[in-house]
């Protein structure tokens, strides 16, 4: 296999999630709120997977049910073969919008905590920390406290923290979106280098069209509420992905045509 498919999308590989005839119910003072209506996807191992759509079409809510977070009213989803009824960070792993790191703990103590609270032996957590830290580039701040750093930094800290355990689906909810243009855009290149390292499976959830197509080889495109699957784009831009790629005319083509599915529906 060339190195730029590396990441192609394949029927060939294990399968990660499956959705099938996914309904969602939000119930408020007025009535009920359908956020989501008749989701079916199936999304390979290994794969980046990126979930855009305009706002309020329930993204964020799709990812917090496969992640167990929110019981979903009709339907059924499997990750790696097994029912989702509840969260489960042996095999999946949560990054949120807000790092909420410890502030009490420094960088390597965030990310050596969840092994902390599962009783893993100081010198073997410590030994996985130091790794991921060097992993995220943060080696030389493994020190530092959440108030000594800069917003790129502590995300990066929160990604090597999703990874202590090694999970096989790292759920990403709009991670960047806090940060600058040009920060997020970097930081988006380092988790396309973590993601060709680890070969994790990954599901982010983001509003930025570049974002989408700069790091995925797929994108589902949700329709306004209730959220229904507009169009599943493969993203058939090659890999390492840089800032060139983003001026080229294929990933501006990418790039309109999904603007134009939001925009429309």
């Amino acid at each position: 296999m060339k190195p730029k498919d590396l990441h192609s999308f394949s029927a060939n590989l294990p399968q990660a999630l499956l959705i099938k005839s996914l309904n969602h119910v939000f119930l408020s003072k007025t009535g009920k709120v359908k956020a989501l209506e008749q989701i079916n996807m199936e999304i390979a191992e290994g794969s980046f997977v990126t979930i855009v759509g305009p706002s309020g079409c329930g993204k964020s809510t799709l990812l917090f049910i496969v992640g167990g977070l929110l019981e979903y009213l009709e339907g059924e989803i499997y990750i790696y073969g097994k029912l989702v009824k509840k969260p489960n960070p042996d095999i999946v792993s949560f990054i949120f919008q807000e790092t909420s790191l410890l502030p009490w703990k420094n960088s390597i103590e965030n990310i050596d905590f969840p092994l902390e609270l599962r009783g893993v032996p100081f010198s073997e957590r410590r030994k996985r920390a130091e790794e991921l830290l060097s992993m995220v580039g943060l080696a030389e701040f493994a020190k530092k406290y959440p108030h000594e750093l800069s917003g790129g930094m502590k995300q990066r800290v929160s990604i090597a923290r999703g990874l202590i355990q090694n999970p096989k689906l790292m759920l990403l909810d709009e991670p960047f979106a806090a940060l600058d243009e040009q920060t997020r855009t970097r930081l988006g290149l380092e988790l396309l280098r973590i993601w060709s390292q680890t070969k994790k499976t990954m599901i982010f959830v983001t509003h930025s069209i570049t974002e989408a197509v700069l790091l995925s080889n797929r994108i589902i495109v949700l329709s306004s509420r209730p959220g229904k699957i507009l169009e599943d784009i493969n993203v058939d831009l090659s890999y390492p992905r840089d800032y060139e790629t983003m001026a080229t005319e294929k990933f501006g083509r990418f790039r309109d045509r999904i603007r134009k599915l939001i925009i429309e529906t």
